[in-house]
C-alpha cells in the first residue's frame, strides 16, 4: 500500500508540475506576444510621423535593427522596404493587413513559416496621403521556445520530481503507519482517522459474526470428534478425490495408523484392491457394500457416498465388526442341524419300538423290555428339550429373579439327587467347605453343579469318586469338582463346552448325555458373571472350578 500511494503522489505531482509549465509558458507567450504587438503599434505611429514629416528620408532616420519597415503605395507598389530592394518585391495590395489599412486605417496580421518554427506579426497604418506604412517583426514559436528551454525545463522536472519523491515517501508512511497499526480484532478502539469509522464499525460487525460461527464450528468440531471417538464402529470421511478428511480411533486401530494420515490418499490408508475397488463403486453408484478379514476379524465395510446440492463432495466409509454376530450365526446353523439331530434320535427309537409292538411282532415276554426302551427315549427327549429350552432362555438374557443362595446347600442338594447313579456305577460323591452367600438364580445355580457332578460321575472309572469343594477367598465364592475319571485330552479341552460337542460320542449316549450340560454351565456361569477353570489329565481325572463374586 505504501509504494501505491507513493508512485500515486510521485506521479500526481510531476503531471501537476509539468501542466504547470505548459500553462505558465503559454501564458507568458501570450502576455509577451501582447507587449510585442503594442510595441510594434508605438513604434508603427513614431515611423508613422516621421514619414509625414519627411517622407522616405525621415524613414531612414528611424531605428529598423529590431523591426522592419515596408512603405506601401496606395496601389500595393512596395515603396521602400529596410530589409530588401523595393523594386524586387511583389505587389503587397493583396497582403491582408495592408487591404484592413487602406479600408479601415490600420490592419493587423499574423503568419506562419512553413515549418511552423516562427511567426512574424504585421501592423500596418494608412497615412495622410493614402499610402500604408507597414511594421512587423518575427519571433520563434512556442514550441521553439519550449526546446530551447528543455534542459533547464528538465532540470526544474527532476529537481521537482526528486523532492516530491522525498516528501511522497515520508507522506506515504505517515498516512498508512496508522493503517498499519490497526488493531482489528478490537476495531472499535481504534482513532487512527475518523474517515475509516464506518469502514471499522462494519469490521467489528463481521468480526463478531465471525468469531460467533467459529465458536459454533469449533463446538460442532468437538461434539463430531466426541461421538466418532466413541463409536466402536470405524469411521472414515474422504473427499472427492479419496484423500482422508476424517479418521476416528476405531478406524485407526483398525486400519493400524494414526491420525496423521489425515489429508493423504486412503491407498495409504489400506492398500486393499477390494475396498478401493467398494469406494470407487460407491463414488460412481451412490452405495457400495463389502465383508473382509482384517487381523483374524470379520469386518462388514458399509460406503456411501455424500451429495449436496446435486454436488458430490466425498463418501464415508463405515466399518462394522461383525465377528461375533457371524459366529452366533454359525452357532445357530450348527445348533439348529444339531437339535434336529438330536431330537430325531430318541424319535426313531420311539417310533421304532411303537410300530414294533403295533405290528405284534414283538413276544409277550419282550413287550415290557420294548416299553422300557420306549419311556426312556421318551424322558431322554423330555431332558433334551428342557436343556435346550434352558439355553434358549439363558441366550435371550431375560433377567431373573435373585436371591441369596448358599452354595453349599445347593452343592448338597445336588450331590443328593445324584446319590443314585452313583451308586449305580459305584462312584462315591462327597461335598465339604463351608457355607457361602451369593446373590444369584437358584436354579441356575442348582443346574451348573448338578451337571457338572453328573458328568464327573458318567466319566468317572468304576469305584471312582466324586468331590465337590465351597470355598470362598478373594471376595469370591468358589465351587470345585473334581473326579477320578478318564480325563479329557488338550485337544478337547477348549471345545467341551460347545453345545453337543461330546468328547466320547458313543459313551455319551450310552451315558443318556444330551451334549447340553456343560454348556448350560458356561451360560449360567456367564449369567452370574463368573469364570470356569478347567484341569484335567487323561486317565486321571477332571477338576472343573467355578468361581463367582460374591
Amino acid at each position: 500500500m505504501t509504494k501505491k500511494i507513493f508512485r500515486s503522489i510521485v506521479l500526481i505531482a510531476g503531471a501537476v508540475l509539468l501542466a504547470s509549465l505548459v500553462i505558465i509558458m503559454g501564458c507568458l507567450y501570450e502576455y509577451f506576444g501582447g507587449v510585442q504587438e503594442q510595441q510594434l503599434q508605438d513604434e508603427l505611429g513614431l515611423a508613422a510621423i516621421m514619414v509625414e514629416d519627411g517622407g522616405e528620408t525621415g524613414l531612414q532616420r528611424v531605428d529598423t535593427r529590431r523591426y522592419r519597415l515596408t512603405w506601401i503605395d496606395a496601389d500595393g507598389t512596395v515603396l521602400y522596404d529596410t530589409d530588401a530592394d523595393a523594386e524586387s518585391l511583389e505587389n503587397h495590395g493583396g497582403r491582408a493587413e495592408v487591404q484592413q489599412a487602406m479600408e479601415n486605417g490600420t490592419g493587423e496580421s499574423v503568419r506562419y513559416s512553413t515549418t511552423f518554427l516562427e511567426k512574424t506579426m504585421y501592423c500596418a497604418k494608412r497615412l495622410s496621403d493614402g499610402t500604408v506604412l507597414r511594421i512587423s517583426r518575427s519571433h520563434a514559436t512556442v514550441g521553439v521556445l519550449l526546446l530551447g528551454m528543455l534542459q533547464p525545463i528538465l532540470v526544474v522536472l527532476i529537481a521537482a520530481l526528486v523532492l516530491s519523491a522525498i516528501f511522497a515517501r515520508r507522506l506515504s508512511r505517515r498516512i498508512v503507519e496508522p493503517l498499519n497499526n490497526l488493531d482489528l480484532d478490537h476495531p472499535l478502539e481504534n482513532d487512527a482517522y475518523e474517515e475509516l469509522s464506518p469502514l471499522l464499525g462494519r469490521i467489528s460487525r463481521q468480526s463478531g459474526q465471525i468469531n460467533a460461527q467459529v465458536r459454533e464450528l469449533k463446538r460442532k468440531t468437538d461434539e463430531f470428534a466426541q461421538i466418532t471417538g466413541s463409536l466402536r464402529e470405524g469411521l472414515v470421511l474422504l473427499d472427492e478425490r479419496g484423500y482422508v478428511l476424517s479418521i476416528n480411533p476405531a478406524a485407526q486401530r483398525l486400519f493400524g495408523v494414526d491420525a496423521g494420515c489425515v489429508g493423504q490418499d486412503f491407498l495409504v490408508v489400506d492398500r486393499s484392491r477390494e475396498l478401493d475397488s467398494a469406494i470407487a463403486a460407491a463414488m460412481s453408484e451412490g452405495h457400495s457394500e463389502l465383508r473382509a478379514e482384517r487381523a483374524g476379524r470379520i469386518w462388514q465395510f458399509d460406503i456411501s457416498r455424500i451429495d449436496t446440492a446435486g454436488e458430490q463432495h466425498g463418501a464415508a466409509l463405515l466399518a462394522f465388526d461383525i465377528t461375533e454376530h457371524e459366529n452366533a450365526e454359525q452357532s445357530r446353523r450348527e445348533f439348529t442341524a444339531n437339535v434336529s439331530h438330536e431330537l430325531k434320535t430318541p424319535l426313531q427309537g420311539i417310533i421304532g419300538s411303537a410300530e414294533l409292538l403295533e405290528s405284534g411282532m414283538v413276544k409277550q415276554e419282550d413287550v415290557p423290555r420294548f416299553v422300557g426302551h420306549i419311556r426312556a427315549e421318551a424322558q431322554r427327549l423330555v431332558t433334551l428339550i428342557g436343556d435346550i429350552i434352558r439355553l434358549s432362555q439363558l441366550d435371550e438374557g431375560d433377567e431373573m429373579p435373585r436371591e441369596s443362595v448358599d452354595l453349599l446347600s445347593v452343592a448338597k442338594e445336588a450331590a443328593q439327587d445324584l446319590q443314585g447313579a452313583a451308586e449305580a456305577r459305584n462312584v462315591t460323591i462327597s461335598v465339604e467347605g463351608k457355607s457361602v452367600q451369593i446373590n444369584g438364580v437358584r436354579r441356575l445355580l442348582y443346574e451348573t453343579i448338578y451337571n457338572l457332578c453328573d458328568n464327573a460321575v458318567k466319566y468317572n472309572r468304576e469305584g471312582g469318586s466324586v468331590r465337590v469343594q465351597v470355598d470362598e477367598a478373594d471376595g469370591k465364592a468358589s465351587i470345585r469338582v473334581a473326579d477320578t475319571g478318564i480325563g479329557i485330552a488338550p485337544e478337547h479341552q477348549s471345545r467341551i463346552f460347545e453345545r453337543f460337542y461330546r468328547v466320547d460320542k458313543s459313551h455319551s449316549k450310552a451315558s443318556g448325555g444330551t451334549g447340553l450340560g456343560l454348556s448350560i454351565v458356561k451360560h449360567a456361569v456367564a449369567y452370574h458373571h463368573g469364570e470356569i477353570a478347567l484341569e484335567s489329565e487323561v486317565g486321571k481325572g477332571t477338576a472343573i472350578t467355578v468361581s463367582f463374586p460374591e
